[in-house]
């Protein structure tokens, strides 16, 4: 597959490294010679140095031959302009990077899809929905519902009260139990686990469930004392923040403190309602936060531009006494040391638009991707065809490969879990999860 990504900044060089593990034909336009040079020599891609919105540049790059191109530059505009550009050229698909709530309205993907942009990715809104869904569950670090719940994946931090530590999986996750561990990260490894494998105090496990079982989860892994989430603190008065607050659920209230005057202004204008109060002032200032009540919050989530700022302000909240802490971390090379001071649920938001695009250069029978954000794995729906090699064997004989397992399907609008009795047949929908894999040679199983 052929792929251009006009725009190296963090979200295309992210994307760049991405797509190269799968040894695809990628080219990486940009002006700036120094933000090319940071994506490195280690990757198997063409830079080219030049303005992306050129139809020189783009002809010069065979646009023409592109299965996918995708424009990640800091400019909406341009980054619309230049997939115009592009599928007038000749390529097949087109997603644009888009920073405004305006565009994400019904109705406006298809305006875009008419002037030849196929796709609109709005990291904001995806970052907002992954917030929600960590505020909904107190106790939970990464949620994912697959099917409207009839699977649900639980990413849970494992303290003393876990009931299920140092016990063999075998003996933990049998055919009949409601539960399956399909991925563990063990300090800086990432476990796809067999039967022999246990959970050790502090791991970060994946449990793949379905939604009556939540409670039973929560019970082993030890988080009934944790309350749910009512009062919300948020730090900082972005997109990210506007698109958190107007899609919360009803039952949440929330405080948003900003240190622009200017912008507390605007949010007063953007947000609308009784439920949130903005205020002028710093979220780091210890003072403040007693003032607005933090020790009667639930939740705090740090969403300033600044990755070392959220980091210390969430661990300014939790000495606090705040249970819940959610930090923005959109640079990658602090993500493993926000991991390893437990301050939380982290969101990085190019890593959440990245498996959105990624998902698109997968076959058509790809539903849905997501990236474990705390492990080095991947989360795949597939739907096998008709004869496919997965359907002809149960799947304790299927030979996966290793780092390789399945957690559940969804079947008639079912969710069940997978044992190595089951057989999976045309048409489901199932969960596979890879760990140091390419997702491609997974794929080629459901084909």
């Amino acid at each position: 597959m052929k792929i251009v990504i006009a725009g190296a900044h963090a979200i295309g060089r992210h994307l760049a490294r991405l797509l190269s593990r799968n040894k695809e034909d990628i080219t990486l336009i940009d002006e700036d010679p120094e933000r090319l040079a940071r994506i490195g020599s280690d990757y198997d891609l063409l830079t080219m140095e030049a303005a992306p919105n050129s139809v020189k540049t783009l002809k010069n790059a065979n646009v023409d031959d592109a299965d996918l191109f995708i424009a990640v530059t800091l400019d909406q505009s341009r980054n619309l302009n230049c997939c115009i550009l592009a599928k007038a050229l000749g390529a097949r698909k087109t997603v644009a990077k888009i920073d405004s709530d305006e565009l994400s309205e019904t109705g406006m993907q298809e305006f875009f899809a008419k002037l030849g942009v196929d796709s609109l990715i709005y990291p904001e809104a995806l970052a907002a929905k992954e917030i929600n869904n960590g505020l909904k569950m107190s106790w939970v670090r990464q949620r994912w519902d697959v099917h409207d719940g009839a699977l649900i994946m639980l990413g849970v931090k494992l303290r003393e009260t876990c009931e299920i530590l140092n016990q063999p999986l075998k003996d933990l996750c049998g055919p009949e139990d409601p539960y399956h561990v399909v991925a563990i990260k063990r300090g800086r490894e990432t476990i796809i686990p067999g039967g022999n494998d246990e959970l050790k105090l502090y791991d970060l496990a994946y449990f793949m469930t379905t939604k009556q079982y939540i409670p039973y989860i929560r019970k082993i892994s030890g988080k009934e004392h944790y309350v749910d989430v009512k009062n919300v603190m948020i730090m900082g008065g972005g997109n990210t923040t506007v698109r958190t607050v107007d899609t919360m659920p009803e039952y949440m209230d929330a405080k948003i403190i900003e240190l622009s005057l200017e912008r507390c202004e605007q949010l007063n204008e953007l947000l609308e309602g009784d439920k949130t109060l903005v205020i002028n002032g710093d979220g780091r200032d210890v003072g403040l936060l007693n003032e607005e009540g933090i020790k009667n919050t639930q939740a705090f989530v740090a969403l300033t531009g600044n990755a070392e700022t959220n980091i210390l302000a969430c661990l300014t909240a939790k000495r606090m006494g705040v249970r819940k802490t959610v930090a923005m971390v959109d640079n990658l090379n602090y993500m493993s040391m926000a991991e390893s001071l437990d301050i939380g649920t982290i969101i990085n938001k190019r890593i959440i638009a990245a498996g959105k695009i990624y998902q698109m250069m997968l076959d058509a029978d790809v539903m849905n991707v997501t990236f474990l954000t705390n492990a080095d794995a991947d989360v795949a729906e597939f739907i096998p065809k008709e004869g496919c090699k997965i359907t002809r064997k149960v799947v304790k004989d299927l030979g996966l490969p290793p780092g390789v397992t399945i957690g559940g399907l969804v079947r008639n609008g079912e969710g069940m879990l997978v044992s190595g009795n089951t057989q999976i047949q045309a048409g489901d929908s199932v969960m596979v999860f890879c760990s140091d894999i390419n997702i491609k040679r997974v794929e080629k199983l459901f084909i």
